[in-house]
C-alpha cells in the first residue's frame, strides 16, 4: 500500500486518468480506491486537487465517449456484446433499458453507481440517437459527481489515510482470499441459476422460426407478442411483421386483450430467452390458450428471413443471363 501512495504522489494525475479510462472502457480495474487515496493526498498537499479532478473527468469522458460512438455506429449489437460477457447477462440489458427509458440523460449519472450498467448506458444513449452535445453535457456532470464523491471521501479521511492503508496492507492477503471466495460463490450461484432456467425452459413449448414462417404462410391464426422494450424497438430495426409490442411488465394489464387470441407466440432478444419463458409461464398461469416461445428470439427470425430472401443458386446447366448479355 505504501507503494500505491508513492506512485500516486509521484504520478497521481496520470495514474488517476489511466485507471479511470480503463474502468470506463470496461477493464476490471477498481478506480474508486485510487480516487479515494488521491483525494486524501490532495488535501494533504501532495497532489493538485484540480488536476486530479480534471484527470478523472477526462478519463470518464473519453472512455464513455468511445462506447457512446460505438453505440451510435453499431447500435444494439454493442450492448448485446457487453451484456453477454457480463456475469449478469440475463438482466444486464433489461436493467439498462429500464434506467435509460425512465431517466433519459440523467441515467448517465445513475449508471456511474450501478454495477453492470455503467458500461452499457453510454452505447445505449448513442444507439437511441442522443445528440453529441447533450451526451457531453450529461457525461461531464456525471463524471464530476462521481469523481468529486470519491475525492471528497478521501479528503474527509485524509488525516487517517496512512493508518487506513497500513491496516489494508496488513490484512491484504486475508481480504484477497475472502474476495476470491466471494467471487467464486457468486459465479457458482449464477451458474446454478442458469441451469435452473435451462431446466425450466424445457417445460415451455417452443416454435422454431422456420415453423413460424410456415404457419404464417398457411394462414394460421397467431398472435405474436414482442416483449422487447420501447427503447429497444426504437434502435433495433429487426421486426417480426404483425407482432404486438407488449413488455413483460405490461402483460398483467393486457391479459383481457390477449385472451381473444387462439394461439400466442412470444419472443424477446435476451440471453437464454429468459424474458420470453417467464412471459409464457405468466400467460399459462392466467389461463390463456396455447402459448409458445419463439426459439432464438428475434435473432433467429431475422436469420430465417435472410435465408428465405437469399437468391436461389443457379442449377447446373442453367445459363447465366448476366454473364451473356444480349
Amino acid at each position: 500500500m505504501n507503494d500505491l501512495v508513492a506512485l500516486l504522489s509521484a504520478q497521481g494525475t496520470a495514474v488517476v486518468f489511466l485507471v479511470t479510462l480503463a474502468t470506463r472502457l470496461g477493464a476490471p480495474v477498481p478506480a474508486a480506491p485510487f480516487l479515494v487515496v488521491a483525494g486524501g493526498l490532495a488535501i494533504g498537499g501532495q497532489l493538485s486537487f484540480i488536476a486530479v479532478l480534471l484527470a478523472a473527468v477526462l478519463g470518464n469522458i473519453l472512455g464513455d465517449g468511445a462506447w457512446f460512438l460505438a453505440g451510435r455506429r453499431w447500435g444494439y449489437r454493442v450492448m448485446r456484446f457487453l451484456c453477454r460477457i457480463s456475469l449478469s447477462a440475463d438482466t444486464c440489458v433489461r436493467r439498462s433499458e429500464s434506467i435509460l427509458g425512465r431517466w433519459g440523460g440523467l441515467s448517465l449519472i445513475a449508471a456511474k453507481f450501478v454495477p453492470g450498467v455503467s458500461v452499457v448506458a453510454p452505447p445505449m444513449a448513442g444507439a437511441l440517437g442522443m445528440s453529441n452535445t447533450r451526451f457531453l453535457a450529461y457525461e461531464t456532470l456525471a463524471a464530476l459527481i462521481w469523481a468529486l464523491g470519491f475525492l471528497a471521501l478521501g479528503g474527509m479521511f485524509h488525516a487517517a489515510i496512512q493508518d487506513v492503508l497500513a491496516v489494508m496492507s496488513s490484512v491484504g492477503l486475508t481480504a484477497s482470499v475472502v474476495g476470491a471466495l466471494l467471487l467464486a460463490v457468486f459465479i457458482a450461484w449464477r451458474y446454478r441459476e442458469r441451469r435452473i432456467a435451462r431446466q425450466q425452459a424445457e417445460d415451455v413449448q417452443h416454435i422454431e422460426a422456420a415453423a413460424l414462417r410456415e404457419a404464417f404462410a398457411g394462414g394460421a391464426s397467431l398472435t405474436v407478442v414482442d416483449l422487447r422494450s420501447v427503447e429497444t424497438r426504437r434502435i433495433d430495426d429487426r421486426v417480426l411483421p404483425g407482432a404486438v409490442g407488449i413488455t413483460y411488465g405490461e402483460l398483467p394489464d393486457r391479459l383481457a386483450e390477449l385472451r381473444a387470441a387462439r394461439e400466442l407466440v412470444v419472443f424477446c432478444d435476451c440471453p437464454n430467452e429468459e424474458t420470453a419463458i417467464a412471459a409464457a409461464r405468466l400467460l399459462e398461469k392466467a389461463g390463456l390458450p396455447r402459448v409458445r416461445v419463439l426459439a432464438g428470439g428475434i435473432a433467429a427470425w431475422a436469420a430465417a428471413e435472410a435465408v428465405a430472401s437469399a437468391p436461389a443458386p443457379l442449377e447446373a446447366g442453367t445459363p447465366d443471363i448476366a454473364a451473356h448479355p444480349a
